[in-house]
This record gives structure tokens, C-alpha cells and sequence, in this order.
């Protein structure tokens, strides 16, 4: 490939000829060279890891060997857009007093909140109620360790992150509302209408100190969840300034291949 600027220091112009032994001006990597030095790099640590397995922070800041300009300003577009949501999100949203804000997000977790009561049915009453925290949970948990996983994807894994950390704040809210209920249900009635929703029935399993607590104990893990939201933010962030010094204006960048 020819490189329009240095892919290490940004220089430019560079040879128009950049087969060996062309070199950068201004650092004087070999360009030929550089080309072909991160798939070697990954490659070898692919094969170290067939033996001993990745390290920890080869999954997480996995960047390949070019990086499309393209994906790079769309991944830099939604981490805006997520921020912003966020911002808005932690403005609306204060479980101490009840209030919930998010409802995008809401929209998307509540139908696997709903499947998971529906699949966890089978393993008795305590499933069936937790089943719905459970499987809104392993929404963004399974998606994210996909991307992650098979698809080396750390942006994408570090915006499912994100989510979870809402799903927690969500779990959160719950939690407070079984200390005095009166939150709104999806039958319409308020929690205090309703016959009981799942914290208020998982709390009555684990004993009065759980409602007594309720309103600590639901701050605490809201708190958690807005911690999760600000690390998948940091996380997304810092992937794009890793992927940046690897720029390519190839349309095939990041395919499958190149991921190993």
C-alpha cells in the first residue's frame, strides 16, 4: 500500500516510490517495512496464544493492522452521540427520589428483561423473578463479549460495556422502588398497584433487612451503574486515539482476515 502521510509521525509529502528501502523524511521508518511490521506482531502473538491464551489486554485494546477512516469517524460520531445521551441521561435520572430517566435505553433492555422471566420460568418461582434482571444483563454481557471475543472489536465491546452499566443503574431503581413502591409498571398501575414487582418479591425471599435498606442499597448499585457508563465512555475513547495513528483509506480495512 503507499502511504499519503507518515503512518508513525504524520509527515508529509512522502516518496512517491515507497517500495524498499523508501523511507520517511522526517522519522525515517521504512515504509515497505512498517506496512507488514503489526500483522507479523499479530500474528505471533495469535500463535503465543494458541499455547497460553491472549493476555487480558490484547482483548481489550486489540487495534489492527489498518484501520478504515470511515469506521473511525462513524465509531467517533456514536461515542459523541453517547456521550451526549449520557449527559442527559445522568441529568434526569436520580434513583435516590425515584426518578428514572433513559427511556431509549429502557425500550431496548425491557423486552430482554421481559424473555428472561419467560425462559427462566422452567427452574422454579426464584428463577422466574430474577430471570428478568438476569437476561437484561446478559444482553449487553453476551453481545459484548462477541465482539470482543470473536469479533475483536474493543470500540463496540466498550459500547455494550456501557449499556450494562445503564442495565445496573436500572437494577438499581428497582431495588429502591421495593423499599416504598411507586414506580410505574408496563400494566400501567403504579409498583404499590401491582401485585409486587420482582425486587419487591426477591427482597421478600432474602428478608426484611433488604426493604429496610432498600433506598442504600439501590443508590449504591446506581452509583455502580454510572461508574460502568464513564469506564465504557473512557474505554471507547481511548480505542479511537490507539486507532488513529493506523489510518488507511482502503475500503477493505478491518476485514475479517486482518482481525486473525
Amino acid at each position: 500500500m503507499s502511504y499519503p502521510v507518515c503512518p508513525k509521525c504524520g509527515h508529509a509529502p512522502l516518496p512517491a516510490d515507497q517500495s524498499l528501502p523508501a523511507a520517511c523524511p522526517a522519522c525515517g521508518i521504512v515504509l515497505a517495512k512498517f506496512a507488514t511490521a503489526p500483522a507479523r506482531a499479530e500474528r505471533e502473538e495469535f500463535d503465543d496464544g494458541a499455547a497460553k491464551g491472549p493476555s487480558l489486554g490484547g482483548w481489550l485494546f486489540h487495534v489492527p493492522a489498518e484501520i478504515s477512516k470511515a469506521n473511525w469517524y462513524g465509531r467517533g460520531a456514536l461515542l459523541v452521540l453517547v456521550i451526549l445521551y449520557t449527559f442527559s441521561f445522568f441529568r434526569e435520572t436520580d434513583v435516590k427520589y425515584g426518578d428514572l430517566g433513559g427511556h431509549l435505553l429502557w425500550l431496548l433492555i425491557t423486552p430482554w428483561h421481559e424473555a428472561g422471566h419467560l425462559i427462566f420460568r422452567p427452574f422454579g418461582q426464584f428463577m422466574h423473578i430474577a430471570g428478568g434482571t438476569i437476561m437484561q444483563h446478559m444482553f449487553p454481557i453476551v453481545l459484548g463479549l462477541a465482539l470482543l471475543v470473536k469479533g475483536r472489536n474493543p470500540f463496540g465491546a466498550a459500547v455494550c460495556f456501557w449499556l450494562l452499566g445503564y442495565s445496573v443503574i436500572y437494577t438499581g431503581w428497582y431495588m429502591h422502588d421495593a423499599g416504598d413502591p411507586q414506580g410505574m409498571m408496563l400494566s400501567g398501575k403504579s409498583s404499590a398497584e401491582d401485585d409486587g414487582h420482582d425486587f419487591v418479591n426477591l427482597f421478600g425471599y432474602f428478608g426484611a433487612w433488604w426493604f429496610d435498606h432498600a433506598t442504600r442499597v439501590g443508590v449504591f448499585v446506581a452509583r455502580v451503574g454510572q461508574a460502568m457508563m464513564c469506564v465504557g465512555i473512557a474505554w471507547g475513547a481511548y480505542m479511537l486515539w490507539l486507532q488513529k495513528s493506523r489510518f488507511s483509506d482502503s475500503p477493505f480495512a478491518e476485514a475479517p482476515a486482518d482481525r486473525d
